[in-house]
């Protein structure tokens, strides 16, 4: 028989009473002294951290991901450099507006946050189950969330703040049209796929650097709810995705991935039409294919949710030798605010958590703050240079310089095709989505926009139909018909 465990104090100390106070006698008043008493109370008063701004309600699971095709004419990551190479990994799937109390099959972009465990440090990809987003520079994105959370004064959801900035932001017209098709309501983490989105690079063994986009398609088939079944499933099981994830791998039903990546030169991305680090925008498949990477597979739940969900930290800014960024604007903000939250959130050391912590050793000068949980340095030198410790610098991890287009700083920079939002999101509606595809989009465009209310709500429809128009004129009429509203072209 296996012997009990004693209770203790955080300190170690065994313990008896757990349940009962001291008190003075034992109607009396209860001791100061019950410094346990103290200890839980205030231990559960702290037992909540910030939740996160965005994706505060997810779910996570840890597996891993193979190698399948070579792609080292494209990087010298270690991760990449022979087929069957393999590592560890976490992936955090979310909402993005909702509270953790929300619920799994509200209308949102899913949050696809992934983790790799190389050898040459952590590499985390944060995207979502949509190849664009609502916004091409990261200065728009406060604005843009507000508008997704709860009205100042009613602290209410409210339809009127999303359309009003949607349709004073043409740029996110194509997300939007994402969002409402039935897309916007996957039935489930492991139906749906995954991106990177952004534009990142990569650089291989000969110093040169390509452009890259990360798409992780799912194997289990694309499976999404329409928007009267995402609203039963809301109000039956709000935790549905969640649970479906848990119980597919307690079955060892385990969800697979095929990342694939797109690839474009710094030549072609010159004579790209559109701005080629433009996140509102594709890189049609037709003219940079798809190419096969690996499988990511998912196999075993966290044996803690907080320790290993709640508190893992997803930060772009996170690359691998090999790996880098773009112009990409939304991308350079991200950089900045990802890692800002996870100091704010979980403390300065975020990165000494196991579950954050990487399997390779580390090694700078960073020293103290809140929650050091390593040796925090020893006592070799926390300055450098230095001539007492052997950490060196390796030239090789060196990254090729970033060619840039213009010396002049500017606030306002766009070529003639930068302002075109509506080319892509036309093509999606007219020659991507089927019949039945584009009924179900204007169904949910016409639910959601009857939401809108106040004296501006004319205004504010009107200028959203007049971005549909230039889409499509057919998507434009049949909600305008929807909303019975008169439409002026």
């Amino acid at each position: 028989m296996k012997e009990k465990k004693k209770l203790t104090t955080t300190s170690g100390r065994a313990y008896n009473e757990y349940e009962d106070s001291m008190t003075a006698g034992p109607r009396g008043p209860v001791l100061l002294q019950d410094y346990f008493l103290h200890e839980k109370l205030a231990h559960f008063n702290r037992e909540r951290i910030p939740e996160r701004i965005v994706h505060a309600k997810g779910t996570g699971a840890l597996g891993k991901f193979t190698v399948e095709h070579d792609i080292t004419k494209y990087t010298c990551a270690k991760l990449f450099s022979k087929v069957g190479n393999t590592c560890k990994m976490l992936a955090r799937f979310s909402t993005v507006a909702g509270e953790k109390g929300s619920a799994d099959t509200e209308r949102d972009p899913r949050g696809f946050a992934l983790k790799f465990y190389t050898e040459d440090g952590n590499w985390d990809l944060v995207g979502n189950n949509t190849p664009v987003f609502f916004i091409k520079d990261a200065k728009k994105f406060p604005d843009f969330i507000h508008t997704q959370k709860r009205d100042p004064k009613t602290n209410l959801k409210s339809p009127t703040m999303m359309w009003d900035f949607w349709s004073l932001n043409p740029e996110s017209l194509h997300q939007v049209m994402i969002l409402f098709s039935d897309r916007g309501t996957p039935d489930g983490f492991r139906g749906m796929n995954g991106y990177g989105s952004n534009t990142y690079s990569m650089i291989n063994h000969s110093n040169e650097r390509i452009w890259v986009k990360f798409h992780f398609k799912t194997l289990q088939g694309i499976s999404t709810l329409t928007w009267p079944e995402a609203e039963i499933i809301k109000g039956k099981d709000p935790d549905h995705a969640q649970r479906d994830l848990v119980n597919a791998i307690a079955n060892a039903d385990f969800p697979k991935w095929a990342l694939k990546i797109q690839v474009m030169t710094e030549s072609q991305a010159k004579k790209f039409k559109w701005n080629p680090f433009d996140v509102t925008k594709i890189w049609p498949h037709a003219d940079y294919p798809l190419i096969d990477v690996g499988t990511m597979e998912l196999n075993e739940i966290p044996v803690n949710y907080f320790a290993n969900v709640e508190q893992a930290a997803f930060a772009p800014a996170n690359v691998v030798d090999g790996i880098s960024f773009s112009p990409d604007k939304m991308l350079q903000g991200r950089i900045l605010a990802y890692p800002d939250a996870h100091r704010y959130r979980l403390g300065a050391n975020y990165e000494q958590l196991p579950v954050n912590r990487p399997i390779t050793e580390v090694h700078n000068y960073n020293r103290d703050g809140f929650m050091t949980i390593d040796n925090n340095g020893g006592d070799s030198p926390n300055y450098h240079p230095n001539s007492f410790d052997n950490i060196e610098t390796k030239v090789h991890y060196k990254e090729p310089p970033m060619h840039l287009d213009s010396n002049v700083a500017d606030t306002y920079n766009r070529n003639e095709h930068d302002d075109d939002h509506y080319t892509q999101p036309g093509n999606l509606f007219r020659k991507v989505m089927n019949e039945n595809e584009r009924t179900n989009t204007i169904f949910n465009f016409v639910t959601s926009m009857k939401g809108i209310t106040g004296e501006k709500r004319d205004e504010i429809i009107q200028r959203q139909l007049s971005h549909f128009f230039k889409a499509d004129k057919d998507l434009a009429w049949r909600v305008g018909k929807g909303l019975d509203f008169k439409f002026k072209e």
